[in-house]
């Protein structure tokens, strides 16, 4: 095992971080690209490096000496295990603890798995197949901005951010509407830092139970959605074998609603802290696309890139990390480095709408960025248009981001409408 970061260096996620972690991370670019720190990741803290800089996010996160493979993965993080010095020997935090179920997929994998599992789900999640999206997903947002009330405060997160992504992914998945509530409950334990292992653990059986029903009715009753299509996808006659399918609807399911959700929430916000932007874009809805890109920039809906570790030692700079170490990219401190965008703190949709790394970079890359910027244009163009005015229902200083690791969004966004 490494020595362990000095006491100073621990906490990097502490719950103060999340309110703002721009400072944090402007201090750290500051001091180099490449950091030491201790993570707290499924209820344990991990000795781990963690890049800030922009051009060392994009090249790692390309770089094929840096692994994702689930396979693996468990042995690396218990050689990195940081132990609660404080906890007594049966307690969480003395232990490492266990590995969750989680079946390979190509969000956890290496070519050439990853190669043939993203051209399999390619063939399932087609641009095609985004842009017949498009009429009923302009439909929901309209039901959802019909219930608000002009002059009455509303939770914009709740209201609209989180409920129209839910019911675009579970439209696309084939699940019913009355389990939409099971999905953001079950999320909501997988991403809080806070949560205990157990309680990840049976939320992931719960979700993977349901899964296991969902594909079997789809079996029976296939229909026109993107379980049937990944039941029906092949690749040289063969297709996903029952774990990477679980698996696969699993990461759609979450990573698919909680990024769109926050890069909604956090852009309103950036555009009522910016009312000459807002008025801008009301009067000039084709810059809405180019707007987004900078929401995405300039406060993204992830924090921290998901897991890696290294298979071999990596220089980064000066810094070498060694072999079977944890690495995490910050995209957030990346897209906020001064020497790829000027003035990184300053807001601005004509900034070159290029070159962020919001979505990731390489082999990795989301799939699902169009969907993510197609209802983001959708809902950013309808509330210009229906609604001339918008204004905080508390004061500005009140609102407060949800502590989770990975990903970057606020608690509440109380608003009133007019």
């Amino acid at each position: 095992m490494l020595e362990q970061p000095p006491p100073g260096h621990r906490s990097l996620l502490a719950p103060e971080f999340f309110q703002d972690p721009h400072a944090v991370y402007q201090e750290l670019r500051g001091q180099g690209t490449v950091h030491r720190r201790v993570v707290k990741t499924f209820a344990a803290e991990m000795d781990a490096w963690v890049v800030t800089g922009y051009e060392e996010a994009r090249a790692l996160l390309a770089d094929p000496r840096l692994s994702k493979d689930a396979r693996s993965l468990p042995q690396v993080i218990a050689a990195n295990f940081v132990p609660d010095e404080t906890a007594p020997a049966t307690q969480p935090g003395a232990a490492p603890p266990a590995a969750p179920p989680n079946p390979r997929n190509m969000l956890f994998s290496d070519p050439p798995d990853h190669t043939r599992l993203r051209r399999l789900i390619g063939k399932a999640f087609t641009m095609r197949r985004v842009e017949k999206m498009r009429p009923w997903i302009e439909n929901a947002t309209d039901e959802l901005l019909d219930t608000i009330v002009v002059g009455r405060a509303f939770d914009l997160v709740e209201e609209v951010a989180l409920a129209l992504p839910i019911y675009v992914i579970g439209n696309l998945l084939g699940v019913a509407d009355d389990r939409f509530a099971d999905i953001r409950r079950w999320n909501a334990v997988l991403t809080n830092v806070d949560g205990s292992a157990d309680e990840k653990q049976a939320a992931l059986a719960q979700m993977y139970a349901y899964m296991g029903g969902l594909i079997k009715s789809k079996r029976s009753q296939p229909g026109d959605d993107m379980v049937t299509a990944l039941l029906e996808a092949q690749d040289d006659g063969s297709g996903l074998d029952e774990g990477e399918l679980l698996s696969t609807i699993f990461l759609v399911m979450n990573a698919g609603y909680e990024t769109t959700a926050n890069m909604i929430s956090s852009g309103v916000l950036a555009l009522l802290r910016h009312p000459e932007v807002q008025e801008r874009l009301r009067q000039a809805p084709e810059l809405i696309p180019g707007a987004i890109e900078e929401f995405l920039r300039f406060d993204g809906p992830l924090n921290l890139a998901t897991i890696r570790f290294t298979k071999d030692p990596v220089q980064v700079g000066d810094v070498q990390i060694p072999r079977n170490a944890i690495v995490f990219v910050s995209l957030l401190s990346a897209n906020r480095d001064a020497g790829r965008f000027p003035g990184p703190e300053r807001f601005d949709i004509d900034r070159p709408a290029s070159g962020h790394v919001a979505f990731g970079h390489g082999i990795h890359h989301c799939l699902g960025a169009p969907l993510a910027r197609l209802e983001g244009e959708v809902v950013f163009r309808k509330l210009l248009e229906r609604f001339a005015s918008w204004q905080l229902a508390v004061p500005d200083a009140s609102l407060r981001w949800r502590y989770s690791m990975q990903f970057r969004g606020l608690d509440r966004l109380p608003l009133r409408l007019s």
